[in-house]
Parts: C-alpha cells; sequence; structure tokens
C-alpha cells in the first residue's frame, strides 16, 4: 500500500495551537456556560442579573465568567461599582453558529 505524499497531506496545526482551540471549544462543553453565553448573546449584563436568568449563584456564576474571560470569550466593564459582561463578537458568531448547527437537527 502507498503511503501519501507530503504535498498530500493536510496542514497539521501544531501542538500550542491545537491545546488552544480545544480549550476555546471545552467553554462550550459546560451547560452553565453555554447558557450564560446565550444569555450574552442578547446583550451585556452583570453578575446579579446573569444569576437570576440562568438560575445560578452570584459566585457560580462569577466562576464561569472569570473562566469566559480567560478563554477570551467574555469582556467586562465597570460602571461605578457595576461589572458588566458582554461577548466578544467572535464569540457571538461561535456561540450564534453553534447554535444554528444543533438546531439545524
Amino acid at each position: 500500500m502507498n503511503s501519501p505524499s507530503r504535498k498530500g497531506l493536510p496542514n497539521v496545526l501544531d501542538e500550542h495551537t491545537a491545546a488552544h482551540v480545544a480549550e476555546l471549544f471545552s467553554a462550550f462543553g459546560d451547560t452553565s456556560r453555554v447558557r450564560i453565553l446565550s444569555v450574552l448573546a442578547a446583550g451585556e449584563q452583570n453578575v446579579g442579573a446573569l444569576a437570576a436568568a440562568v438560575g445560578l449563584t452570584d459566585s457560580a456564576v462569577s466562576h464561569h465568567l472569570r473562566a469566559l474571560r480567560q478563554m477570551r470569550l467574555v469582556e467586562a466593564s465597570r460602571e461605578g461599582r457595576q461589572v458588566f459582561y458582554r461577548l466578544d463578537s467572535h464569540a457571538v458568531a461561535l456561540f450564534r453558529y453553534g447554535l444554528s448547527h444543533v438546531r439545524k437537527g
């Protein structure tokens, strides 16, 4: 059996890049995070509003937001004592594309 030539092989991601892509998509592997993302896809919110919308404690939402910020899916801005969270524009596209894919059946 002949092995494929080097020219016929697809470009393979390096380990570092592959790890970052895997980490990015792992954010969508937790239902609580996905529900938080669904609320933020409609517009920015503070922790209390997110917690009420998804039925989690403020602490749990803050924990998830910290992870989402580290993955650069969520951005934060401060207005006085309040911190408001919003989805990065690329995260909105990823979320909506994933939702469309799932709903397509």
